[in-house]
């Protein structure tokens, strides 16, 4: 049988699990990752070198990358000291290549090669951009910042020429499965979904859109949310979901979704995160209570 073609959307560690779950029974995996980060080493190589964050497309490589890469290894490998303390190499590296190829997906599909990438890692847009939130307590400016508030009603990114590439377009387009998530709603999430060309491309896409819940409310991002509560979130801002996957422990209310859901265990052994195997056996269910034929990939 043909293996589906899958995209996951978000940034950091949770498309990294997204990914990872993903390699187990999808045949073309893309990863499309926000690209807004403002803090820690990826905010301060923004700063010096003016170049995008890289922080959440590192890790998405490292999780696509040849098991038996040592330099996925030494990708992580966080300096400690001098002027370097609080970078990881692969920050380094990345920066490196898009300084030396002046193509941010040249760029990241260089390291990908280097890795020995099992799929491909997208940025969800070019543009330098900063993620800007509204709310109950005005408005907000810079990922960092908007991640210690609560009760967002809106985010957006500005900078400019802020839209997906055509590659991230494509893939979306001709998805089997596009799943969305896990991650922090709006700093991560949102922060990729939201692209313009992200959102037309899902809505636009025959495949399954998959929303990966949390296994529990971020404080204070989303303190007090319930599964419900995240899908209105995302239809706010125009992302399309046809299912969502929930936790079967989780601590979260369901609510009133409003779509279709699957309980599912999907808690790792250090409770803190999604277990990859866990979470593809979840997306695979998906994939096979939906009426989409699959395309597969390879």
């Amino acid at each position: 049988m043909s293996r589906p073609n899958v995209v996951a959307v978000g940034g950091g560690h949770g498309t990294a699990v997204t990914l990872r779950a993903a390699l187990v029974y999808g045949g073309q995996v893309t990863g499309v990752v926000s690209v807004a980060d403002d803090g820690g080493s990826s905010g301060r190589l923004r700063e010096l070198l003016d170049v995008v964050a890289v922080g959440d497309l590192r890790k998405c490589l490292v999780a696509v990358a040849d098991p038996a890469s040592a330099l996925a290894v030494a990708f992580e490998r966080r300096f400690t000291e001098g002027e370097l303390a609080g970078h990881p190499l692969g920050n380094l590296l990345l920066a490196g290549l898009i300084g030396t190829l002046r193509d941010l997906e040249a760029a990241v599909d260089e390291a990908g090669r280097l890795l020995g990438a099992r799929g491909r890692v997208l940025p969800a847009t070019t543009a330098r951009v900063v993620l800007c939130a509204t709310g109950v307590n005005g408005p907000v400016r810079g990922q960092v910042a908007v991640a210690s508030h609560s009760r967002i009603e809106r985010v957006e990114l500005v900078g400019d020429d802020v839209r997906a590439p055509a590659t991230v377009v494509d893939a979306l387009l001709e998805a089997d499965q596009i799943a969305i998530g896990p991650g922090s709603l709006f700093t991560s999430v949102l922060a990729a979904a939201s692209v313009p060309g992200v959102i037309e491309a899902m809505r636009e896409s025959r495949a399954q859109r998959v929303y990966v819940c949390n296994l529990r409310p971020q404080r204070p991002e989303t303190e007090g949310f319930t599964v419900a509560d995240h899908v209105d979130a995302l239809a706010r801002h125009g992302v399309p979901v046809d299912l969502v996957i929930v936790d079967a422990d989780t601590p979260m209310s369901l609510g009133e979704p409003g779509v279709d859901y699957l309980r599912a265990p999907l808690i790792g052994r250090n409770r803190l995160v999604h277990d990859p195997d866990l979470l593809a056996a979840a997306l695979v269910a998906a994939l096979a209570q939906s009426s989409i034929k699959v395309r597969g990939g390879q």
